[in-house]
C-alpha cells in the first residue's frame, strides 16, 4: 500500500446503500470511494448496488497504486485500510463473480472491451475494471512504447561505436555496462536498470558521449539532451553525476563541454506546468519536446500518468533512456511502470536476432540472451546492471536474496557473521525491546555526537559528512514504528547523553534538516538533507550540500523543513548512508513488502543494522508489493489487443 494510502483516514458514510455501507464500515472503502460511486450512479441512472460496489472499488484502486481492480480476485486481495481489528474481508457480502461481471458489463456506466470508440466512466476488460482515464493512459502508453522499440532513427557507425565503447569502458566493454551503453545508442527506447552502486548514471554519461561522437563524426551538431527525474533531489544527483564525468572521460573538449553543461530538472518542469490543469502539460503530442535524447533517472518512482504524458511528448525520432531499479518501491500514485517495462528481462537479457547481432558487433563478443516472445522487441533495449561498485558483498548478497524472494537465504545471511550486517531480531513495540536495541541507541548517539561537535565548531563540511554517515529509517510516519515516535525518542536520548543539547530550541545547533518542498530560489530540493551549524558570529545557519559546494542560509529563509533524526524508507529513495539502521514494523503492517525491505537494505553503503523480528523479515520477503496493472502484458504479450491511437 502506498504512503498516501497509509495516511488516508477511512471513515464511515452516514447514508449509503446497504452493500456500500457494509464495505465502508468494514474499512475496505473510504468515504471518497463511496461518494464518487454514488455520484456516478446518480448521473448514469444506475440502481444496481453490485455495480455501485464495483465502481467504488475501481475508484479505490488508483488511490492504492493499482491501475485497475480485478473483480474476479478482489475478494482474496482486498485489504482493510482502517485500524479495525478482526475484520474478515472474505466474509463480507461479495457478489457472485459471474453475475457481477454481467451486471457491470450491462451497466450504462461501463464500456466493454478494448475498442476505444465508446466512452463511459468505467472500462471492463475481462474481469479487470478500470476508470476510463487509467485504461486510456495504460493503452496509449503501451502503444507508444512499442512503437519506440525500433532501431535509432539516424544510422549508427558500428565501428566508431565499438571504438568508443573500448575507450570509455575498457574492461567493462563486454560487460553489462558496455551492453547497456551500446543498446542505448542503437535503440530509440532503452532501459539501464540495476540496484544502487551498479553504475547506471556513469553509464548514461558515457552514452551521451557516444551519441555526441556519432553526431560530430556525421557532420551534425551534438544531440540536444534533456536530463530529468521525478524529484528535484534525484534531478540534482543526476546532473552532478553526469557533470562529474566530463573531466574524467577520454573524450574531446567539445564532448566534455557538452557533459559539463547539461542541467537536470524534474519531469514536471521538463514538460511544463499548466495553470489550467494538474494532469496535462505544455509539452504533449501536439507540442513535442525539442530534445534528441531524453534521459530519466529514478524511473521506478514515475507513475503511469506521468510516464504517459512524457512519452507522448517525445519526438518520433528522439531517444528515450530510462534509468532505475525495478526492485525498489514504486510511485505513490498508480502504476509500476519501470517494473512492467523491464518484465522478464529483469532475470535474463531478452534479445531478438538482429538486436543481438548489432550488440555483438558493438561489444566485440558473443552475447548470451534468451529469445523474446514473437513480435516483442521491448527487451532489445533493456539491460540490467548486476555488478555492484558501491556497497559491500554481504549487503549486496542480502539485497539479491530479498529481490529473489529467498526468505531462508535472507535469514541465513542476517544470522551469519558478516560484519556488514547486524540483525536485532525483536519487535520494537513489544515489552523488553529496550535492552535489545542498545546497539541502535549507541549508534545514534555516536553519530549525533560527531554531528553536534562539528556543527558547534562551525564545521559545515564535517557536520554534513556526519549527517550522511548514519541514518535511521522507518517504514511508517506515525505509531510505534514511525518517524515521529522515533524522532522524539532520539531527542530524549541525546538530551540525556549530550551536554548542552536543547531540542526545545527551534534552530538548535546540530539539528538535522529534511527539505520537504522544492525551493527554487534557494536551489534546495524536496528530500535534501542539511544541518544547523554555529556561525562565527554565534548565530545559527542552515548548511546544505548543493553540487560540489556547501551553501548556508539563515534558517528563517527556509520555507519547508522538518527534523530528520529518522526518515521514512520512502523518503530515503535516491540516498545512501555509510550506516543505515532500519526499523521494521509488525508482520501485519499494510505497507510491509519485499520492495520496502529491499529499498531499505540498499540504502546502506558499508553497514546495515536491521531491527525486526524473524516473522516480520519473512513476511516482507514473501510479500511482493504487486500492483494491478496491464502494462506488462501489453508490452510483452506476443499479440496484445491494441487498437490504433485516436
Amino acid at each position: 500500500m502506498s504512503a498516501a494510502g497509509e495516511a488516508h483516514a477511512v471513515g464511515r458514510v452516514s447514508s449509503c446503500p446497504g452493500l456500500l455501507a457494509a464495505f465502508n464500515h468494514a474499512g475496505v472503502l473510504a468515504p471518497a470511494d463511496v461518494h464518487v460511486a454514488l455520484r456516478l450512479a446518480c448521473l448514469g441512472g444506475e440502481r444496481d448496488e453490485t455495480v455501485m460496489l464495483a465502481a467504488a472499488l475501481a475508484v479505490r484502486a488508483p488511490r492504492l497504486g493499482h491501475v485497475h481492480v480485478d473483480l474476479d480476485g478482489v475478494r482474496d486481495s482486498a485489504a482493510v485500510e482502517s485500524e479495525a481489528e478482526g475484520v474478515d474481508v472474505g466474509a463480507l457480502p461479495w457478489p457472485e463473480v459471474e453475475g457481477w461481471l454481467a451486471a457491470v458489463a450491462a451497466s450504462p456506466l461501463s464500456a466493454v472491451g478494448e475498442a476505444g470508440g465508446e466512452v463511459a466512466p468505467l472500462r471492463l476488460i475481462g474481469a479487470r475494471l478500470y476508470l476510463e482515464r487509467y485504461w486510456r493512459e495504460e493503452r496509449e502508453l503501451a502503444q507508444r512504447l512499442r512503437a519506440m522499440c525500433v532501431p535509432a532513427a539516424l544510422p549508427v557507425d558500428l565501428e566508431r561505436l565499438a571504438e568508443g565503447l573500448g575507450r570509455l569502458f575498457e574492461d567493462e566493454r563486454r560487460g553489462r555496462q558496455g551492453l547497456a551503453a551500446a543498446a542505448a545508442v542503437l535503440r530509440r527506447l532503452s532501459v539501464i536498470a540495476g540496484g544502487p552502486g551498479t553504475g547506471k548514471t556513469t553509464t548514461v554519461a558515457r552514452v551521451i558521449a557516444l551519441l555526441a561522437e556519432q553526431a560530430i563524426a556525421a557532420g551534425m551538431p551534438p544531440p540536444r539532451v534533456a536530463l530529468a527525474a521525478p524529484t528535484g533531489k534525484a534531478a540534482a544527483r543526476l546532473q552532478e553525476a553526469v557533470g562529474a564525468e566530463a573531466s574524467a572521460l577520454a573524450v574531446s573538449a567539445q564532448v566534455g563541454a557538452l557533459l559539463g553543461s547539461l542541467e537536470a530538472c524534474t519531469l514536471h518542469r521538463l514538460l511544463g506546468s499548466r495553470p489550467d490543469s494538474h494532469s496535462r502539460f505544455c509539452h504533449d503530442r501536439t507540442r513535442r519536446l525539442p530534445h534528441d535524447v531524453v534521459i530519466v533517472d529514478e524511473t521506478s518512482m514515475v507513475s503511469l500518468s506521468l510516464m504517459a504524458r512524457l512519452v507522448e511528448a517525445v519526438r518520433p525520432e528522439a531517444r528515450l533512456v530510462l534509468l532505475g531499479d525495478p526492485g525498489q518501491l514504486v510511485s505513490i500514485e498508480a502504476g509500476a511502470v519501470l517494473a512492467d517495462i523491464v518484465g522478464p528481462a529483469g532475470a535474463r537479457l531478452m534479445l531478438g536476432d538482429r538486436a543481438r547481432e548489432a550488440l555483438e558487433r558493438a561489444v566485440g563478443a558473443p552475447v548470451d540472451a534468451d529469445r523474446p516472445p514473437a513480435g516483442v522487441a521491448v527487451g532489445d533495449g533493456i539491460v540490467v546492471l548486476d555488478r555492484v561498485h558501491r556497497y559491500g558483498g554481504a549487503i549486496a548478497a542480502l539485497a539479491e536474496a530479498i529481490r529473489a524472494g529467498e526468505e531462508d537465504e535472507v535469514i541465513a545471511l542476517l544470522g551469519g557473521t558478516a560484519g556488514e550486517l547486524s540483525w536485532v531480531p525483536v519487535d520494537v513495540a513489544e515489552d523488553g525491546a529496550a535492552e535489545a536495541i542498545q546497539p541502535l541507541r549507541a549508534g545514534v548517539i555516536q553519530s549525533a555526537r560527531a554531528l553536534v561537535r562539528a556543527a558547534a565548531a562551525g564545521d559545515a563540511c564535517g557536520a554534513l559528512g556526519a549527517l550522511a554517515a548514519f541514518r535511521l529509517l522507518c517504514a511508517h510516519r506515525h505509531g510505534p514504528y514511525g518517524v515521529s515516535t522515533w524522532t522524539a525518542r532520539i531527542e530524549r536520548w541525546l538530551a540525556e547523553e549530550l551536554d548542552g543539547f536543547v531540542p526545545e530550541e527551534t534552530w538548535y545547533v546540530g539539528r538535522p534538516l529534511l527539505v520537504t518542498r522544492n525551493d527554487y530560489e534557494l536551489r534546495l530540493h524536496n528530500g535534501e538533507l542539511g544541518v544547523i551549524v554555529r556561525a562565527d558570529s554565534g548565530r545559527p545557519l542552515a548548511a546544505f550540500s548543493v553540487g560540489a559546494q556547501i551553501v548556508t542560509h539563515s534558517p528563517t529563509r527556509l520555507s519547508a523543513v522538518e527534523t530528520v533524526h529518522a526518515m521514512t524508507i520512502h523518503k530515503s529513495q535516491g540516498s545512501q548512508f555509510d550506516v543505515a539502521a532500519v526499523l521494521l514494523p509488525a508482520p501485519s503492517s499494510r505497507i510491509l513488502s519485499r520492495q520496502l525491505l529491499y529499498t531499505a537494505v540498499t540504502r546502506a553503503r558499508r553497514r546495515l543494522i536491521l531491527v525486526g523480528s524473524e516473522e516480520t523479515v519473512r513476511a516482507a520477503v514473501r510479500r511482493p508489493a504487486a500492483r494491478a496493472s496491464g502494462l506488462r502484458e501489453r508490452l510483452w504479450a506476443p499479440e496484445p489487443l491494441l487498437q490504433p491511437l485516436q
